[in-house]
């Protein structure tokens, strides 16, 4: 098919052909060679263009599709409800501990299909068929006497039509219209040629098993339940890729302030050399001093060298999460990326207690609406099983309508005398309906059917089985309850063992600091050595480290709050309506 074809297909379907095109926003932002990104931007773009998230953004339109299967009285084929968890990046992951890299969530809860048991719906889209055939028949006879003939031939052209439908009160009409025209050389009837045809109307209702609207409609329920379960797996999975770009944001932030770190260390080490270079020059110092102090340059140059690599790691794996394009496209890799936010600590903020977290998490968190929306499909997917058990009595009710209209029969037995059919009888086709819409030959019928098992072990398995479903459901859900205190309990001593942290980071990068500045002072009047300095170097160095890493550790543990209190999307103003995304400027 050629792509103008496809495309053309695609829009009368309901589609849009997939682009794999970034959008221009993190274009729009290069200088230079270089991605000047703030953290909103970061988010902005991830959400753009991230293809974890456009991929969720189909679960809906599966749903869709699920949905409109029920309403016709198809059972739904089931849809899809995972969360792949972004990268960790380089940095201690503070908000999915227990995720590699995209690795997958799989909601389990809420990605169970729950069916059941009992009465499939009657199909509700009407269904119309038709039969067309031509026949010649030849059958010879034991007794000619009968017919007046050795063998008989029948020429017949049938033409049936009917309509079927169901009901969400369970029952079905079925409406049909049969015509035949035939020619038989039987010697004793009236006519022929003939036409015959019948008008039927048969509507069939359950009054037990399969009774009832609220019934016939659980799939049609379950079927709109998984679709807002899949609109609230996309905001999820939005939650998950923001919680990623703050994870490897920080983290990039962090390490390019760990390079500044080095670079620093590495400035002083090669000023320590210097110093002695020019004292081993006057004769106050040994030249081994130097070699020590070379020593500790080409240290701190490797130590630079790692802290730079591990910057183009990260540059690489955010890159990698907030575009399509592949790593290695020319442009892409050309670009690096300079976070202009810096790490900042509120020391200030007061967050409010666990339980009030948690019972916020408990209203917001889109995992928990998924499981409470899946209690409810399992009481429906129980409506069944329990309607199982009925036994089956129907009333069935039929009327139809015949018609018989054709010429008089030219083949007369020999010496018999001529016979004159009721006038009423011959003519042609029109003949026949005219006697269908005057209602001539009709047929009534009305009729109720039972059927009791006598033992129904299956529809008791099934009711059993769905009975422990739901408490199951109703188990997990309170699981669930518990598992939000424990992990928003758990969330606030991360955040408070991040905060103790980072005030010890500081208080020995200060002492760290004034430690050095002594040793140097009593290096310069010769009361100490050249390794005591580069020890207290190292130690400083180290200190700093701590110090980022530790910023870096505190903000990453507050998103982690936010995340589990169900405020993520808030706090970083962005707001997800279906499937449609918008981020506040």
């Amino acid at each position: 098919m050629r792509p103008v074809l496809l495309t053309a297909w695609l829009a009368a379907a309901g589609l849009q052909a997939q682009v794999f095109e970034d959008s221009p926003r993190l274009a729009s932002l290069v200088r230079g060679g270089n991605a000047y990104l703030s953290l909103r931007d970061a988010i902005a773009i991830a959400l753009e263009n991230n293809l974890d998230v456009e991929l969720q953004r189909l679960g809906p339109r599966f749903a869709e599709t699920d949905v409109k299967r029920t309403q016709a009285g198809a059972l739904p084929r089931g849809i899809p409800l995972s969360v792949r968890e972004g990268p960790k990046g380089a940095g201690a992951d503070m908000l999915a501990p227990s995720l590699g890299p995209g690795a997958e969530t799989n909601l389990s809860i809420a990605g169970q299909l729950q069916l059941g048991a009992g009465r499939t719906p009657p199909a509700m889209d009407p269904v119309l068929t038709g039969r067309i055939r031509r026949d010649h028949l030849t059958a010879p006879q034991l007794n000619s006497f009968v017919v007046g003939t050795p063998a008989l031939i029948t020429d017949a052209s049938t033409a049936n039509f009917a309509v079927q439908k169901g009901f969400l009160s369970g029952g079905e009409l079925s409406v049909t219209f049969d015509n035949s025209h035939q020619t038989v050389n039987h010697r004793r009837y009236d006519l022929t040629p003939f036409n015959a045809s019948a008008l039927g109307v048969t509507f069939t209702q359950p009054l037990l098993r399969g009774f009832g609207r609220s019934l016939n409609t659980r799939y049609i329920r379950i079927a709109a339940n998984s679709r807002t379960q899949s609109e609230l797996a996309f905001q999820q999975q939005v939650i998950s890729t923001v919680a990623a770009v703050v994870r490897l944001y920080w983290d990039l932030v962090s390490l390019n302030e760990d390079v500044k770190v080095r670079r620093q260390a590495l400035e002083r080490a090669e000023k320590l050399l210097s110093d002695n270079q020019a004292q081993v020059e006057a004769g106050t110092r040994a030249p081994i001093e130097v070699v020590r102090a070379r020593a500790e340059v080409a240290r701190s140059q490797r130590d630079l060298i790692a802290a730079q690599s591990l910057v183009r790691q990260q540059e690489t794996a955010l890159k990698d999460y907030l575009t399509r394009r592949t790593v290695t496209d020319p442009w892409l890799r050309a670009v690096r990326i300079i976070p202009t936010d810096p790490l900042r600590v509120d020391r200030s903020e007061r967050l409010p207690p666990a339980e009030e977290l948690a019972e916020t998490g408990w209203r917001q968190r889109p995992d928990i609406a998924q499981a409470q929306i899946q209690l409810d499909s399992t009481r429906l997917a129980l409506k069944g099983s329990k309607d199982g058990l009925r036994p089956s009595l129907d009333l069935v009710a039929m009327t139809r309508h015949n018609a018989l209209a054709g010429d008089v029969n030219p083949l007369n037995l020999p010496g018999a005398a001529p016979h004159t059919p009721d006038s009423l009888l011959v003519g042609g086709y029109g003949t026949a309906l005219a006697q269908l819409l005057r209602r001539n030959y009709p047929d009534y019928g009305v009729g109720v059917q039972l059927t009791i098992p006598l033992r129904n072990r299956t529809a008791e398995a099934d009711h059993a089985r769905d009975r422990l479903a739901l408490r199951q459901q109703e188990l997990r859900l309170q699981q669930l309850k518990k598992q939000i205190h424990t992990e928003m309990e758990n969330v606030l001593i991360g955040l408070e063992q991040a905060r103790a942290a980072l005030e010890a980071a500081e208080r020995e990068r200060e002492f760290q600091e004034q430690a050095l500045a002594a040793e140097e002072e009593k290096l310069a009047v010769g009361a100490s050595t050249t390794f005591l300095v580069i020890q207290y170097q190292r130690d400083l160095a180290q200190a700093r480290s701590a110090e980022v890493a530790a910023q870096a550790g505190y903000v990453k543990a507050r998103a982690a709050v936010d995340r589990a209190s169900g405020r993520l999307l808030e706090v970083y103003g962005v707001s997800v309506s279906g499937t449609e995304i918008r981020i506040e400027p």
